[in-house]
């Protein structure tokens, strides 16, 4: 049936093309076409399938989450990614934005773990949100444990209550850590490390099957690293000067996602960034604004399989991003 300058090509073109404006505009099926020509439903059937050979239809399937799927192209392709998840920014409430990306990770963890899993975590607000999304349709045989010391004075900087929320909501078990974030000195941490009661916990986290952790930000006014270590926001100038963009288990990383050269990162009583990567599974939990830098910087050091984020912060993270490159 290909077209000619016969007479009856012709009627046969103008045929192919009212079956397929019927078909694909109108909805009819071809039976209703057959009918309507006064044609068969064989003939209908043919020249449909002709019309798709002579490239006479072209068919775009749009979807409320193209925008969000081609955000998460690009930021994987960016680097340091094996997988984004963003969702929809529907407000400019922070706390509104958080609560879905919590959401959004929550679904991700329920279809990552298995019985006999353990999940490292961190504390922090990113990982609350997390916990408060989890809705599991049945218990989980699996273990939380934390990844860092911890810091007491707010819910959701006391890793150890976080872990016990995440354990309870998924009928697991939850281990604590004895041990502050921060040690007084280099020598003081590694006495706590050695502590047996320490360093089972953390033996526990580095054998870890998932890690879901936050990225803090570091030097904007509402700095999560602030909530962690109070007085460090008077050694404000030592942090600028160690180039710190991000923070990642409490250690300060720059724009490379490098460990920066800040006196505390030595006094961590955490996993180290190493220890971290040895991890089968991690996910990074992290929106707004002042977390752009820090997630690109963690992007940029490959610390992370899997970021969930927002609309919003996606696209600023690509902008800061591809603007950079260019």
């Amino acid at each position: 049936m290909s077209p000619t300058n016969s007479r009856d090509d012709v009627t046969i073109v103008r045929q192919m093309y009212q079956a397929l404006v019927l078909h694909y505009m109108e909805a009819k099926t071809q039976a209703e076409i057959a009918k309507e020509l006064g044609i068969s439903h064989a003939t209908v059937n043919r020249l449909i399938k002709r019309g798709h050979q002579l490239g006479l239809v072209e068919i775009k399937i749009k979807s409320p989450v193209e925008q969000l799927v081609d955000i998460e192209a690009r930021l994987v392709a960016i680097g340091g990614l094996q997988r984004a998840v963003v969702v929809p920014s529907v407000s400019d409430n922070p706390q509104t934005a958080l609560q879905r990306v919590g959401e959004a990770a929550a679904r991700l963890v329920l279809e990552t773990i298995k019985d006999g899993d353990t999940i490292s975590i961190t504390g922090g607000k990113g990982v609350s949100a997390v916990v408060a999304g989890l809705k599991p349709s049945r218990s989980y045989d699996v273990e939380v444990v934390p990844a860092t010391g911890l810091v007491q004075g707010k819910h959701y900087t006391d890793v150890n209550h976080v872990a016990s929320l995440m354990a309870d909501k998924l009928g697991g078990r939850a281990y604590q850590v004895h041990a502050p974030l921060f040690a007084d000195s280099p020598a003081q941490r590694d006495m706590l490390m050695g502590v047996r009661a320490v360093s089972d916990v953390f033996k526990k986290a580095r054998e870890a099957t998932l890690a879901v952790v936050g990225i803090g930000s570091i030097l904007t006014d509402d700095s999560s690293y602030y909530d962690l270590h109070p007085s460090s926001s008077a050694d404000r100038l030592a942090i600028e000067r160690s180039g710190a963009a991000g923070e990642l288990l409490a250690h300060l990383i720059d724009s490379d996602g490098k460990l920066a050269d800040y006196s505390l990162n030595r006094s961590l009583v955490s996993l180290t960034l190493e220890e971290f990567a040895t991890i089968p599974q991690s996910i990074g939990v992290a929106s707004g604004a002042s977390k752009v830098v820090p997630i690109l910087s963690a992007m940029r050091g490959s610390h992370l399989d899997t970021l969930v984020t927002d609309e919003t912060t996606g696209l600023k993270i690509l902008e800061l991003a591809e603007g950079n490159a260019a």
